[in-house]
This record gives C-alpha cells, structure tokens and sequence, in this order.
C-alpha cells in the first residue's frame, strides 16, 4: 500500500483528495493536516509515501514545509497543490524538493499513479 498525507486548510478539498486517493489501486489515505506544521509532525509520526502539499497554508507555507519534510524524509515523495497556474507559482516552488506539481482541479487518479511513477 501507498500511506499519503493529505494537507490542506480546507476540509472540503481534504474531503474531495481523500475520495481520489481512495480511487487509485493500493492508495491509500493514512492521515491528514491542516497547517505546514502539522505536516511537518505528521510526516515524523506516520512516516508516508506520498504527501499531497497545498502551497497556501496558515503557518509555514507548503513549499517551506516540503523542503523540511524533505530534509528530515527524503524518500518522500511530495506533490504541491494549488489553483496556481504553474506560469503563476512562487519562485520557490521550482527549488523545494517537491516531484511535481497540480492545479487542484486537475487532481485526478491517473494524474496520482503518473507523479508517482515518474
């Protein structure tokens, strides 16, 4: 199985990921947060494969939050999330570590098992 984290502020989009992640095959969703802090913890505690990051969180930010999973997990595998077109992303996001990045309208099954096998 694939343990993903899921961390937004907002629990209808958390909602909405957790159904996605539970349509992709040996996914699945192990646990959640709502601030770049609380992720930072919950990658320590629950130690998953996969976390999907929103980039505007209260607290850190999910790009800062990536780089401190990362330095800590670098076997992780994180994928930003935002309504951001990806001409409109921070400068940072391109550094932080992150394997990709999705436009929260774009989260899809298909687009999960790619990030994850590229």
């Amino acid at each position: 199985m694939v343990d993903v984290l899921i961390v937004d502020d907002q629990p209808p989009f958390r909602s909405v990921a957790r159904t996605v992640v539970g349509m992709v095959g040996g996914w699945r969703v192990t646990a959640e947060a709502e601030s770049g802090e609380d992720a930072v913890a919950e990658v320590d505690r629950s130690r998953p494969e996969v976390v999907l990051m929103d980039i505007n969180l209260p607290g850190i930010s999910g790009i800062e939050a990536t780089r401190r999973v990362l330095a800590a997990h670098p076997q992780t595998t994180v994928v930003l999330l935002s309504t951001y077109t990806a001409e409109d992303l921070p400068a940072d996001a391109a550094d932080c570590g992150a394997a990709g990045y999705l436009r929260k309208e774009d989260l899809s099954p298909a687009a999960l098992r790619e990030l994850r096998a590229g």
